[in-house]
């Protein structure tokens, strides 16, 4: 009897180990209707599907498990095993992180992915210093600034209450002498409704997420930069997977990355149509406006450039010379 029940046991044990499955969780900051959060549960999916069932990722849309800002460290920390970060939030942590906070620096799609693939060696060395591993990253649809009022140069402006997210988007402020006010993602919309903030720089999505057009008007389309979400998995929580659920891993991430940008891209005209359907004016900015935020721009590319050092002149150097075309 006790040998039957020895082997029952040992048979169940197997069992077990053979069909052990692994969950993780991956918070965002962003409303579960938004693209990238749509992009993360396909992910998802996709690595479930991939292992069998044998990894499961939940996804927590909106900020519901960690703020924006929280994110990467609770990845680092090991108490989520993957997250989704806006890069440009860490530029205090290292100027790295910010180059796709530069405006005009890189504003349009082909732009921004060549800047993404001279960002990505210095990010790796980064992220595998704090034993993290890039997986992939996204970029969200040129940057505008939405005002509540009509903006012909930088000077109108002085004294807006301007949302700051990130260190660019405060140091801009710095620049034009508008009021910087902190609010993340998940806040904006209180914010804009009871008069925190009426200005901010954004792309179409976060407008059309937030119904800003409740609150603002105006949406200058001056295409400043297009910052990148990224997603990041803690390195022992990773290693810890065996090979073929690494691989599965991988190449999802690589699927969400191509169908990230490509989505982003066609949502951009999207946005912009369903902001002015519900009574937003989208606008051109004034060839002044635009000359005073590439001065703005400049400014920042120098201290950048300083505070960078050599991994930020390498970076710099190998997104100019992919951009350099043959006459």
């Amino acid at each position: 009897m006790k040998f039957k029940l020895a082997l029952i046991a040992a048979v169940l044990s197997v069992g077990t180990a053979a069909f052990a499955q692994t969950k993780w969780d991956l918070p965002a900051a962003y409303p579960a209707s938004n693209f990238h959060t749509e992009n993360l549960t396909q992910f998802a999916n996709d690595i479930d599907k991939a292992t069998a069932g044998k990894l499961k990722i939940t996804v927590h849309a909106n900020a519901s498990l960690f703020k924006a800002n929280e994110i990467k460290r609770a990845v680092q920390g090991g108490q989520a095993q993957l997250g989704e970060i806006l890069l440009a939030n860490f530029e205090n942590e290292n100027p790295i992180y910010g180059a796709d906070g530069l405006p005009f620096l890189a504003s349009s799609y082909p732009a921004a992915r060549k800047l993404a693939d001279a960002q990505k060696p210095a990010l790796d060395k980064l992220l595998g210093a704090q034993g993290m591993k890039l997986l992939y990253t996204v970029a969200w649809p040129p940057q505008g600034v939405y005002a509540n009022k009509e903006l012909t140069s930088v000077a109108d402006m002085k004294g807006l209450k301007w949302r700051a997210y990130s260190p660019a988007t405060s140091k801009i402020a710095e620049l034009v002498g508008a009021q910087p006010v902190t609010v993340q993602a998940a806040e904006l919309s209180q914010a804009l409704a009871t008069g925190v903030v009426n200005s901010y720089m954004s792309s179409g999505s976060t407008g059309y997420d937030t119904k800003t057009y409740e609150s603002i008007k105006y949406w200058y389309d001056v295409q400043a930069w297009l910052p990148k979400n990224a997603v990041i998995v803690n390195k022992k929580s990773f290693d810890a997977l065996d090979a073929a659920t690494q691989a599965a891993v991988l190449k999802a991430a690589s699927d969400a990355e191509l169908r990230g940008w490509k989505i982003s891209e066609e949502k951009n005209e999207f946005y912009k149509k369903a902001l002015a359907e519900k009574g937003m004016k989208i606008m051109a900015p004034s060839p002044k406006l635009v000359a005073d935020f590439r001065q703005v721009g400049s400014i920042m590319k120098t201290d950048w450039t300083k505070r960078a050092g050599a991994d930020g002149e390498a970076l710099l150097s190998a997104y100019e010379k992919s951009t350099a075309t043959k006459k």
